[in-house]
Parts: C-alpha cells; structure tokens; sequence
C-alpha cells in the first residue's frame, strides 16, 4: 500500500503527517527541522513511501536538497497555490497544514516547483549581497541629503565619490563645526562603496568565465548583473517550451479575470521571481534610455512608449527581453543587431 507525506515547515520544528492511499491518517510527528532526522524517520515508519511534499519557504531548498540526498521522493509545490486549499479549513494550525499537504501529495493536485542545485544558491546570494550594499549605500546618500538641507546645504548632483567629497570640502569650508558631525556617515559610505566594488568585480570575473553569461552579455542593456541573474533563475533553457513563456515565469504578463461575457487585464502578475522581474526591467530601462544604437527592439519599445508611456514600455520590453535571451541561451548563437 502507497503512503503519502505532508511536512509543514518551521524554523525549529516540522510537523509530519502520514495518509494512506485512501487518505486516513496513519500517523503525526513532530520534529526537528533536520533532513537526516527526517529521512530516518520517515524510513522507519514510512516503508512504503510513494510521494513527500512540503511548501515553497526559508528552508524548503535545504530541506529538499538533503531529503533528496537521502533517497526520499521529495517535492516542493508552490507555496501560493497550496495556500488556496489549506485555508478551506475553518481552523489552522501547523497539524492542520501538514495534513493538508499531504492530501495534496496523494491526489497530485499541486503545482511543483523546480528546486535550484545548491551552486547557484551560492551565486544568488552574492547578488543579493550586492543589492543590499546598493540599498545601504542609497539610504546612506538620501540621509546626507537631508541632513544637508537642515543647514541650508545642498549636495546637488554629486553622483561619485570624488564629486561628494569636493562639494562636502567646500561645505567645511563653510561650516567646519559640521566635518566631525558628518563624519561617522562619510567613512560608512566609503566602507560601503569599497566592498561594492569588490562585489562588483567579483560577479563581473564569475559572468567572464560562463560562457553563457558571455553570450548573454551580447544583447544590448545586459551586463554581468542581468547575465548572472538570468542564468541562475532559468538554470536550464529546455524547461520552457517556448521562448514567451520566460516572461510569464517572471511574472512580467497581465493578470486575467474571465468569467462569462466579463474578461478583463489588469497589471503584471509579479507571480515569479522577483530578482529576475528587476533585473529585466532594468535591462530594459538602459535599452530604451541609454543604448545609442538603434535595433528592432529599442525601435518597438520606444514607439510603444509614445503610446503608452515609458512604464508600460519598459515593462514589454522586459518581457521580450527574457525570450530573448532564452532564445540566445538555447541556440548557443550571440545577438545580431539585425
């Protein structure tokens, strides 16, 4: 007899629940959230076990890489779409969500998701890295902004370092009470800029020696940022059938609500992976913005900017964006310019 298994998933412990092929309960657990612990125990009571779910979260990548490691038949589903049939119950509780998942495990109606390999988790968090050094670094700048303009100082348009510290040395000049005020911010700035810098040259080597990220690099607006980001979401081009579904994997296509006569779009879904969704619509900014020469793309998305203003553009363009470089990935060729 098939046994299934749910596995709701918290930092410290996962609740298990165990059905039969017929959906009774044969047995509930509480553990750790360990992998080894997990496989042992499910080998212990589970000998005939035919499918182990769990959700989409903070852990689910190294649970499922462990448990799979194992020779447990894991899945992981999405966790927006197991949302929709857990909360039919009135009441919810971890046992609840357990059991729920794992129904779902033995009916097989859920949306699995493709689990990234434990190396390109290793790339995505230096990205991530970066992005937060660049979000440090701009709250940084905004804060010296503001403080600025309590004295009736403005920093104007110092967009590099040199530039900063030429108009704040004729800011002291002025004002020499405030260099040891503004001091604590100033060094942390440049820390911060120091260490985005060898970020920046760390994922520019690492985009040099992939070859795709090379091919990748060809297009237009991509740089070694985009590259890295789209390859390590995609990971393998041959999971999508066509080159247009990329956009909808990134969540860069309207939403629709149909029903009866009433079939209605409205914004983007923002459904997939939020860092690939940034990095396309600012790919797509520097090619409607800052590429001087001219290709089909641009030309479109300029036109469609006219008529539709330049978020919807930048918004389309990143859609065709992604099946672009799908399709540059999959022929193994580089970018014409026409």
């Amino acid at each position: 007899m098939s046994i299934y298994a749910g596995l709701d998933v918290s930092d410290k412990t996962t609740h298990v629940c165990v059905v039969d092929a017929e959906g009774a309960i044969l047995r509930r657990e509480v553990l750790a959230s360990d992998p080894d612990l997990l496989a042992k125990w499910l080998a212990r009571y589970c000998p005939t076990l035919a499918r182990v779910v769990l959700e989409t979260g903070p852990l689910s990548a190294f649970l499922y890489h462990g448990l799979a490691a194992r020779d447990v038949p894991v899945e992981c589903i999405c966790a927006r779409h197991a949302k929709g049939v857990l909360s039919a119950r009135v009441n919810k509780s971890d046992v609840h969500d357990a059991e729920g998942l794992a129904q779902l495990a033995r009916t097989g109606w859920y949306k699995r998701v493709h689990m990234k390999a434990s190396a390109t988790h290793f790339d995505r968090a230096a990205i991530r890295i970066r992005a937060q050094l660049v979000a440090a670094r701009t709250s940084m700048a905004n804060q010296l902004r503001g403080l600025l303009k309590l004295f009736g100082l403005r920093l104007g348009t110092a967009r590099t370092p040199t530039k900063r510290n030429e108009r704040l040395a004729a800011f002291y000049a002025q004002r020499p009470d405030l260099q040891a005020l503004f001091a604590p911010l100033i060094t942390s700035m440049e820390a911060i800029e120091g260490q985005l810098r060898a970020s920046d040259r760390m994922l520019a080597k690492r985009a040099a020696s992939d070859p795709v990220c090379t091919r990748l690099m060809t297009v237009p607006g991509v740089g070694p940022i985009t590259a890295l980001t789209y390859t390590m979401s995609i990971e393998d081009p041959r999971r999508f059938a066509r080159s247009e579904d990329v956009g909808a994997y990134a969540g860069l296509v309207p939403r629709r609500s149909q029903s009866g006569e009433r079939d209605t779009q409205g914004h983007i879904s923002k459904a997939g992976d939020p860092m690939l969704r940034k990095s396309l619509y600012e790919a797509a900014n520097i090619i409607l913005t800052r590429v001087k020469r001219s290709f089909p793309l641009q030309q479109w998305g300029r036109k469609l900017a006219e008529a539709k203003g330049s978020r919807r553009a930048k918004v389309a363009v990143a859609r065709k964006l992604a099946a672009l470089l799908h399709t540059v990935w999959l022929n193994e060729t580089e970018f014409r310019w026409v």
